[in-house]
């Protein structure tokens, strides 16, 4: 009987599910403790308890970052291939730093991204992340084209309806910061009311930019994101998993005992002369 290697070993404990979902038990006790901390009252007196928790929480993370790279073997330099693998390296080491003198204010920040973690602990919550990530050059031009129509529909607020409600439109600035107060569709019928002392085809000018900007170029905010995440899905379902890696060396594992287990055939004999 063949014992696995530890790095074996390591890999199959940390591809398994019990893993990730102590490893998510854990950011949210971390999450616990940092919001528990947001009140004076309760700092004051379980102050002592609180540091004992960070200590255990740091130590448990600090364990699983090395089970995760221990877990790469003699490849372990592909943990710091993913970006996912060096911030959660990069929160977990400032977490180290004390939470006195002048490290204080890291070492606090660096407890709050723990919570942060979440997101690369959870594969649907990378998945998300990745997604929005992907989708900025593309939101980048669609946020061009939405610039574009908050100026030139700007400048004619700032044209039409400037005398009526300076507060609103006596600038360039304002009008645009009152035109991306539409966009929310919070308060624009009010507005409009109030420009219709300006001119009655105020209407016109409310409607097509509710049209135009919020229910044709916001939704292609929307259908960016979700193009990507239907691309990105698709990716990751053509990625092998851990799991799957793992299977297939023990299949090959189990293939090479059995040809080194099968009896070798001894060459035939030549015929006598």
């Amino acid at each position: 009987m063949t014992t696995s290697p530890p790095r074996s070993r390591l890999a199959a404990l940390v591809a398994h599910p019990g893993f990730e979902r102590a490893t998510l038990l854990l950011i949210l006790a971390a999450a616990v403790v940092v919001g528990v901390e947001t009140s004076p009252a309760v700092v004051a007196r379980h102050r002592d308890l609180l540091d004992v928790a960070h200590a255990i929480i740091l130590g448990l993370f600090l364990g699983e970052v090395a089970v995760r790279i221990a877990a790469y073997g003699r490849a372990w330099p592909r943990f710091f291939r993913s970006g996912w693998n060096l911030f959660d390296l990069t929160v977990v080491l400032l977490s180290c730093l004390p939470a006195v003198g002048p490290w204080a204010t890291i070492a606090r920040l660096a407890r709050v991204l723990r919570v942060v973690r979440l997101v690369s602990a959870s594969p649907r919550l990378r998945l998300i992340v990745g997604t929005m990530l992907r989708s900025i050059p593309s939101l980048g031009h669609v946020g061009l084209l939405l610039g574009l129509l908050l100026y030139v529909y700007g400048v004619m607020g700032v044209h039409l309806f400037a005398a009526v409600d300076p507060a609103a439109w006596g600038s360039l600035p304002r009008a645009m910061l009152t035109l991306f107060q539409v966009l929310t569709l919070e308060g624009w019928v009010e507005l409009q009311a109030t420009a219709m002392a300006a001119t009655p085809w105020a209407w016109v000018y409310f409607a097509s930019f509710v049209l135009i900007a919020v229910f044709v170029v916001v939704n292609l905010f929307i259908a960016v994101v979700l193009a990507n995440l239907d691309d990105a899905r698709r990716a990751e379902s053509n990625e092998p998993t851990m799991r799957d890696l793992l299977a297939e060396v023990a299949a090959l594992r189990a293939a090479v005992t059995a040809q080194a287990a099968a009896p070798v055939a001894s060459p035939p004999s030549p015929p006598p002369r």
